[in-house]
Parts: structure tokens; sequence; C-alpha cells
């Protein structure tokens, strides 16, 4: 895959800004679309932003935007929602690869809100199918999430498992991704992969996370709320591993779909995964202990025994180095707003 022109939708999100950073620094000719919503703090969001050489003041909707230290790197402020500009865009750069990051994230969330989901991550998604269909693409790859195993027993949660019983709207929407995502390459002979994240983490990170704002509250001498009385666990992902598992999917023509776990395959208990943050940051956490919430899950864990064969790919960030690498990030981050 040499010099191709990709579009990366979700480029000021979490997984797409690195994405995006990663695939200009290898010299494909990157363009990076996001609404930029205000779900979280769009400040952090502009932040990215300028990490990868975009000028905030020169960001106006539907207005390209040329990274200064990648020279390869143009964003566009879009909605996806915006069908007749995305269709525009893909018929203007006719992509060769696209990499659908964009989605109303948070499963909490969803309970509260939950035309944003279907707004974003079904309609929104439809309108990158439909793009694809219209003006070809080589691959596309998109980001499923370990939510759609909903409240499987069988664990570790693998690719073939059924998936038929989401408990939150968000995972719903995500398996109605990847049932759309199915017809459109059945259909139309589109090549496309989906890529289930679990629990994906690291500098940069979304403030929603739990590890986010088990750290802010920690530095803040404030209460964590620990769910389920803790007995929880999470296959926690470091973003490095996640971005080159998206790489190396991308890489990776399939005949016609496939679908990936992408996780670090070894699930930390909740309280073990507080212990670590503790002693990155020299304090104790002072917890309130609670039910489970609505939408959650007790456990996440990948099987990901198909992943490494078909795409050569497995993690390699221990959870004590990854989240060294993003509590040196938050307290240096803090430091500068």
């Amino acid at each position: 895959m040499d010099n191709m022109k990709i579009l990366i939708t979700g480029s000021a999100g979490f997984i797409g800004f690195f994405l995006a950073s990663k695939l200009s620094s290898l010299g494909h000719t990157v363009t990076g679309i996001d609404n930029i919503n205000d779900y979280y703090d769009v400040e952090l969001k502009y932040a990215r932003l300028k990490q990868a050489g975009i000028d905030k003041n020169k960001i106006a909707y539907g207005t390209k935007v040329k990274s200064s230290i990648l020279p390869v790197y143009t964003f566009i402020k879009l909605d996806l929602l915006d069908r007749e500009k995305i269709l525009s865009l893909f018929a203007e750069e006719q992509f060769d690869f696209v990499c659908n990051l964009a989605a109303q994230a948070g499963v909490r969330y969803s309970l509260e809100n939950p035309y944003a989901y279907v707004d974003s991550n079904i309609t929104g998604f439809l309108n990158i199918l439909e793009a694809c269909r219209t003006h070809p693409v080589k691959h596309l790859v998109y980001a499923s999430s370990s939510s759609v195993y909903g409240t499987n027993e069988k664990i570790p949660f693998a690719i073939n498992d059924m998936v038929n019983h989401p408990i939150s709207l968000y995972a719903a929407t995500k398996r109605s991704n990847e049932l759309m995502a199915y017809t459109y390459s059945h259909l139309y002979n589109i090549p496309v992969t989906g890529l289930r994240f679990f629990t994906v983490y690291g500098p940069w990170g979304r403030p929603d996370m739990a590890y986010f704002k088990f750290t802010n509250a920690i530095c803040n001498n404030k209460p964590i709320e620990v769910f389920n009385n803790g007995d929880m666990s999470r296959d926690f992902t470091y973003i490095d591993d996640i971005v080159e598992g998206i790489t190396a999917a991308i890489n990776t023509l399939p005949q016609n779909y496939a679908l990936h776990n992408l996780g670090n395959n070894q699930p930390e208990r909740l309280l073990d995964f507080i212990q670590v943050l503790e002693k990155n940051l020299g304090r104790k956490a002072e917890k309130k202990y609670l039910g489970m919430q609505d939408g959650d899950v007790p456990i996440t864990f990948a099987d990901i025994n198909d992943t490494k064969t078909a795409l050569n790919w497995e993690p390699k960030t221990s959870i004590a180095d990854g989240l060294k690498f993003f509590t040196d990030w938050f307290l240096q981050y803090n430091e500068s707003v």
C-alpha cells in the first residue's frame, strides 16, 4: 500500500487523531473529517488537531485546512449527516481507502440521548456506505465495538459468537453497522473490514472513559465512582496497538467482508487498574462503590486468535506501561491548559 489516498472520519477524535498522524507519516495522502461535536470538551479535540498541524483559526465548515507539519494531511470540518457534501468529497477526491471511525460514543449517554446515536452511527454510516458504492473504493474499514457481545457468558469473546442481545442502544447501533456493512459488501462487491475495539486507552484519550475520569478525580482529591462494587474486568487496549491493528487491517484486503477483534486479550480487574493509577499519581483514590449501571457488562475479553492469523497483529503494550504513558501525558497536558 504505497502513497494511497485515504479518508479518515472522526479524525479529531482519540483514535482518528493517532491514525491520521500514523498514515500521514507513512506518506499516504490523508483527508480527515470530523464535525467536532460537544459530547466532550471540544478544546481537547482542537488540541489534538493542533498536534497534527491543523490551525484552529483556519477551521470553517466545509473548508480544507492543510497541516503545517504533515504536508500530506488535510482536515475538513464536516458532518457525516451532510450527505451532499460527503458525496461531493468522494467524487472530488476518489479515495482509495476509507476508515470510518466517526461515531457517537459512550454507552451510558446512549440512554439519555438515543437520537444522537441513530443519527451519527446509523444514518451517518449509511452515507459513508452510499458514498463508497457510488464512488468505489479499494477497501472500507470501520469501527465496531466489543459492546456488541452484550451479555455473552462465554469467555473470551470470539468473532463467531452470537451477538443478538445488545444491552445498550450504542451497542445496538454498532451491531447495526456490522449488518449494514455486510449487506453493502455483498450487494456491491465492496471489500469491507469491521474492527471490534476493546476499551481503547492512552494519551489524548476521551474524558468520558473511566480511566480518564478516575485520573482526573484522583488528581483533584475527589471520590471515584466504582461500579458493580469493583467486580468488573476490562480488556484495556493501548492506543498504539489499536492503530497498528487498524493499519494492518487497511493493508489486508478481504475477499469481500471480514470482521476482527482488536483487544489486549488480557482483562484487568478494575480495582487492580485503579491501583496502577494510584501508584503512577502517588495518591490514593477515595472510592465510592455503586451497583451495576444500565448498559454495562461485568467483563470484556477479546479472543484474538483469528486476528493474529489474518492480520499478523497482536498487542504489545502492558497495562503498566500504557497507564504510565497516559498519566505522564495527563499531568503534562493539564499543566498546559
